[in-house]
């Protein structure tokens, strides 16, 4: 590109970090801000970080002409009111996920990007992964037949099974009152996963899981059904060892993939089975990647720059995940009984 997107980045947490050294170097990304509501800390993150201009609130960022575009790493219960703040303000917006809480804030803050002109996207690393474009690809060839099963699962363990934390207490993924739970944390990957599959929404969704003792969701397994007939599981935990992996089933073949954020590697693999009896093979396909905040925030530059280009969740696939991790939620406090997704 000409010129790289000058990006700001409001809050300063480990995964902001990550971002920042997930883009270092790129020639299409240039962070040029941060923002803290502690000044020492602001300071701290950009010299740490090699950024050259640090604010001492968040609206002092989106106040500053030189940042084109929000990258919101903020806990889950921030996402949607800065994001639209920053969109007021002539921003646009790389937003982590989960977008926000509920199907309704996500078509909200969509509708608010397209009133200010501005682009608004979800932030999937995995999505901008070529591993997951070559998913994409085989499965719009329909080399799988139709697509019958999709499992997901994502978890770690920053809780015992007890359900008491392993070590900070106040991690914003074990409080309530900040978004905290597997569902919106691991659970929001494996979500988004079955809903690019599928291509659609789920019809209903019904869930099953236990609590941690402060509160918040610490295991869950789901079953989504489809429209199609196609039936898709997730399952997420704060209490596992780290796990991550996906099947999608189809009638012709299988695809196994670890649907990873990033090829510390330089590859990451796709196991495919093209055929149905038991003793045909698996091919392995090792397919070259990169840190997938740089590959994500270099879309999304294509995006800003030339107005296509993101191969990251479209509006429909945050739309959707949104309000499957909505009827999750539910279903999980109703005590598991089915809830319905709007048509």
């Amino acid at each position: 590109m000409p010129d790289p997107l000058r990006f700001g980045i409001i809050g300063a947490a480990n995964i902001a970090r990550q971002f920042c050294k997930g883009v270092a170097g790129s020639p299409d990304i240039a962070v040029v801000a941060v923002a803290s509501r502690s000044a020492d800390k602001a300071a701290a993150f950009a010299q740490a970080c090699g950024i050259p201009r640090h604010h001492a609130s968040y609206e002092a960022l989106l106040a500053d002409p030189a940042v084109e575009a929000i990258y919101n790493p903020l806990p889950n219960d921030l996402h949607k009111l800065w994001t639209m703040r920053a969109l007021m303000a002539g921003k646009h917006v790389l937003c982590e996920k989960p977008l926000c809480m509920t199907g309704s804030d996500a078509q909200a803050m969509y509708a608010a990007a397209r009133t200010a002109g501005r682009h608004l996207a979800e932030a999937y690393p995995y999505m901008s992964q070529p591993q997951t474009l070559r998913l994409r690809q085989i499965l719009a060839a329909g080399e799988l037949g139709r697509i019958q099963l999709v499992t997901a699962s994502f978890g770690f363990g920053i809780a015992t099974p007890d359900g008491a934390p392993v070590a900070d207490p106040r991690n914003i993924r074990l409080l309530p009152e900040r978004g905290g739970g597997a569902l919106y944390d691991a659970g929001t990957y494996a979500a988004s996963f079955v809903r690019l599959v599928a291509g659609a929404r789920p019809r209903r969704a019904i869930a099953t899981g236990r609590f941690t003792a402060g509160g918040v969701d610490q295991t869950v397994a789901a079953t989504l059904e489809f429209a199609s007939g196609l039936v898709g599981q997730i399952t997420t935990s704060l209490s596992t060892s780290f796990h991550r992996h996906a099947v999608v089933v189809g009638e012709t073949g299988v695809i196994e993939t670890g649907y990873a954020n990033h090829a510390p590697a330089g590859s990451l693999a796709l196991r495919v089975k093209r055929g149905v009896p038991n003793t045909v093979p698996f091919d392995v396909e090792e397919i070259p990647g990169g840190d997938g905040f740089r590959l994500e925030a270099e879309s999304f530059a294509r995006l800003v720059r030339g107005g296509s280009g993101w191969n990251g969740a479209s509006e429909a696939e945050s739309v959707d995940t949104m309000m499957t991790l909505e009827a999750i939620a539910k279903s999980l406090r109703a005590g598991g009984s089915w809830i319905e997704l709007p048509a």
